[in-house]
């Protein structure tokens, strides 16, 4: 039995989506960001980082949203949520490590600035950016990178629930939708999924 941990609106909603699509057994514990837990003594046992994903395994536990995705979905290879050619692969981690390192971190910006700085006045300045940034990496998106109808093309793998998780934030951030129209309809075939809808009900309740 796998256990996520996870909080509502985060990246590790990509994770959870991947458990439900792989048909690994697994519970799922919701991290109060709120209330600050995953700063607590109880959490940091846990995940020393005080983020989520958290993947507790029977042979240890697996951080970073990359890494547990990979993890779910070799785990559950009847899923197919990965290629299986060697250079698809590796076309499949190259997105998802752009998601990891630049977006989430471009999206970041706008509630974390205290990662980067100390003066109040940089915060402000960098969540100004966020809208920028955000576009323009959802527009390097919407051109180059999704090949439709899924990001990999026909199969859906991994890669598409970290789009839908990440994609679900630019309302927030300020980005004009209407310049992505690739990425809204994924986000439409991502919602008409079982999977999907299970995760985003059970996050939202």
């Amino acid at each position: 039995m796998h256990k996520l941990y996870y909080s509502p609106g985060s990246c590790a909603m990509a994770s959870h989506i991947a458990l439900e699509e792989s048909g690994l057994p697994y519970t799922a514990e919701r991290v109060d960001f709120k209330n600050s837990q995953q700063t607590t003594p109880e959490y940091l046992r846990i995940n020393p980082k005080g983020r989520v994903p958290v993947l507790v395994t029977d042979r240890g536990t697996l951080t970073e949203t990359p890494a547990v995705l990979v993890y779910i979905a070799q785990s559950a290879p009847k899923a197919k949520l990965l290629p299986d050619d060697a250079y698809a692969f590796a076309e499949a981690q190259s997105f998802n490590s752009y998601l990891c390192s630049t977006v989430h971190i471009n999206h970041a910006h706008k509630m974390r600035g205290y990662r980067w700085a100390v003066e109040e006045s940089s915060f402000a300045d960098m969540k100004r950016k966020v809208p920028e940034t955000m576009a323009a990496s959802f527009g390097l998106i919407e051109r180059d990178m999704i090949k439709g109808p899924w990001v990999m093309g026909e199969q859906y793998t991994i890669c598409d629930p970290y789009l839908f998780t990440l994609g679900m934030w630019l309302e927030g951030d300020g980005v004009d939708l209407a310049t992505l129209p690739k990425v809204m309809a994924h986000r439409k075939r991502m919602l008409e999924r079982p999977a999907v809808q299970k995760v985003v009900a059970d996050e939202k309740a």
